[in-house]
């Protein structure tokens, strides 16, 4: 690996003799680590990430795309110094009803986040870039959740809902310097000037949304590089500027993880993962234009049982809310629905709540939504199990040859873990999995 010149240089300055440890450390394979959902009982590996419950480190690194389970969204592959995420959630936002993920393609904190913060707590997980958006949806839809919004915003378009959150969670786009042994595209992105330009963006980011966070709500601020600049210096901008008081995280006897000034580091040659920083602010100004009056929001919505059509059962149906858009049914929690309403109502929303299916016709099409969802009653509908063979056929979206069953809509099951729809015909099954997340690998 080589290291441009003036990284070195200022990284010896940050480190001092301790560089050279941390060189050897990008030049060693990465760790591999995955965190496994409440989906089922499943016990990777013996060797536990310190700071996530649920996080497990692997032998080696499998290929996830020939796993079955990895896209019935079992587990998620993330490092596992973002995991420590886990401790600022446990410690100062547990109890939270509205949280924003900012910058949460691909969608590791964001999962992370619908894991731990209450089942009733609204997370809006949003990002910039379209093409990365679509990501982030597919992800979200296989990890489960009901209760998520996938938005395609600006930071500044959060204004639109003064107070709304009583957490934010920026990943901040950053140089990439924690990330140099894995993607060595950004060893060569890399470059002074670029920090320089990171540092003003991530300001503008924070800036642009902090109007969203209400007063005393909490501001998760993280990046993956190891300069002061995009990290504690940031953060001082944060409190000097915004209006903000650093809070402390109990580290719990993690010694390996480095405690600054501003914040939290994780450095490969002291900690079993990436470079990453991450701090937690409470907010102490005000809100300067608070939200006032609400839109009408159930303005157009019809309600579903009203049209005469019976969706597919969700676990406990008492406690949501269906209803007919366009063409599609859609599934809400009766509890925070308004919530819902009104960010679709001011944001670019893709992606909410469960699509339960379509209408075409006279038919009703069950949606992958329902099928990869927590919430959904699996008892309530004709299932197959398949093996290997077929759940990899399946996934790359060829037809199938099931079992003898009835004819319809059938659940397609991979050790007991549903991974979509077929609708069996008699003579073939037509096989429902979306065209866009089939395998295209030859396995």
């Amino acid at each position: 690996m080589i290291l441009p010149e003036t990284f070195i240089k200022r990284t010896k300055n940050l480190l001092g003799d301790e560089f050279w440890a941390l060189k050897q450390a990008l030049e060693s394979n990465p760790p591999t680590s995955i965190r496994v959902n409440d989906k089922m009982e499943y016990i990777p590996s013996n060797e536990r990430v310190d700071w996530c419950e649920k996080g497990y480190y692997l032998k080696e690194r499998p290929l996830f795309t020939a796993d079955p389970l990895f896209h019935a969204g079992v587990y998620y592959v993330q490092d596992a110094s973002s995991m420590f995420l886990y401790q600022a959630v446990k410690q100062h936002f547990s109890n939270a009803s509205k949280v924003l993920d900012l910058c949460a393609a691909p969608g590791g904190k964001s999962t992370l986040l619908t894991q731990y913060l209450p089942v009733s707590c609204l997370l809006v997980s949003n990002e910039i870039i379209r093409s990365r958006a679509y990501i982030l949806a597919e992800n979200i839809i296989k990890w489960g959740d009901a209760n998520v919004i996938v938005t395609n915003n600006e930071a500044k378009d959060f204004a639109e809902v003064p107070g709304f959150f009583d957490a934010i969670v920026i990943d901040a786009p950053c140089s990439g310097e924690g990330m140099f042994r894995k993607d060595a595209g950004a060893i060569q992105e890399w470059s002074e000037y670029n920090v320089r330009l990171c540092v003003q963006r991530q300001r503008k980011i924070v800036a642009g949304v902090w109007e969203a966070l209400k007063t005393e709500g909490i501001l998760v601020y993280c990046t993956c590089t190891f300069n002061r600049e995009e990290n504690e210096e940031n953060v001082q901008w944060i409190c000097e500027n915004l209006g903000a008081e650093l809070l402390k995280i109990d580290v719990k006897g993690n010694h390996d993880i480095t405690i600054t000034d501003f914040g939290y580091r994780f450095y490969p040659h002291k900690t079993k993962g990436e470079g990453f920083f991450l701090t937690v602010l409470q907010k102490k100004s005000e809100i300067s234009s608070p939200l006032k009056n609400k839109k009408d929001i159930k303005k157009g919505i019809k309600s579903f049982n009203k049209i005469g059509i019976s969706p597919l059962l969700l676990i406990e149906p008492e406690r949501w809310i269906t209803f007919k858009d366009n063409n599609s049914i859609k599934a809400y929690y009766k509890k925070g629905f308004d919530d819902f309403m009104l960010i679709e109502n001011h944001l670019k929303c893709m992606h909410s709540g469960i699509l339960l299916g379509e209408i075409k016709g006279t038919d009703f099409i069950p949606s992958v939504c329902t099928a990869l969802s927590k919430e959904f009653d699996i008892e309530s509908c004709e299932n197959v199990e398949v093996d290997y063979k077929n759940a990899i056929s399946y996934l790359r979206k060829e037809a199938i040859q099931l079992p003898q069953s009835k004819r319809g809509y059938i659940l397609v099951c991979y050790k007991s873990q549903p991974i979509g729809w077929v609708k069996n015909v008699g003579s073939r099954c037509n096989n429902l999995y979306p065209q866009e997340w089939r395998i295209r690998m030859k396995i």
